[in-house]
């Protein structure tokens, strides 16, 4: 959804009501609506943000966010990641190193879920890859992992 389409639908409902009075209340419409516009975008964003909190909390086993990307904001319903039982796959031992660069945006994002979650940020990476890993690899089997390993 356009979150910017909405907003301008609803600042010409505002000045349109204006123009049913004298031009000093359509003027005074109109400057409201420009003004307007910016609070009414924070207001339905809270509101979508709510609504994935419900969700969230209705279906105990998803986890619901709002994504704004570009104007476009989306309301995602995931599976949660849940930890590997203990007698789950090795992931074996963590000695490997990458440098990865993030968007400042994405960074905040991730240490923000990480908190949620009650990890480090690189534990919440590090889950997040493998479940990612796990489920392209055995519900898609025809993608191709390749890369470099040691033996």
């Amino acid at each position: 959804m356009r979150v910017s389409e909405l907003v301008e639908a609803l600042a010409a409902d505002l000045a349109s009501l204006g123009a049913l009075g004298d031009e000093a209340t359509a003027d005074a419409a109109r400057r409201l609506a420009a003004a307007m516009q910016a609070p009414i975008t924070a207001r339905l964003l809270d509101a979508l943000g709510q609504l994935a909190d419900e969700l969230g909390t209705s279906l105990p086993d998803y986890r619901a966010e709002v994504r704004l990307a570009g104007g476009n904001v989306d309301i995602v319903v995931e599976p949660k990641v849940r930890a590997e039982p203990a007698g789950g796959e090795p992931e074996g031992e963590a000695d490997a190193r990458i440098t990865l660069r993030l968007s400042a945006q994405l960074k905040a994002r991730l240490e923000a879920a990480s908190a949620r979650e009650g990890v480090s940020v690189n534990a919440y990476i590090v889950r997040a890859l493998s479940q990612q890993a796990r489920t392209d690899w055995s519900a898609k089997g025809r993608r191709r992992l390749s890369g470099y390993g040691r033996g």
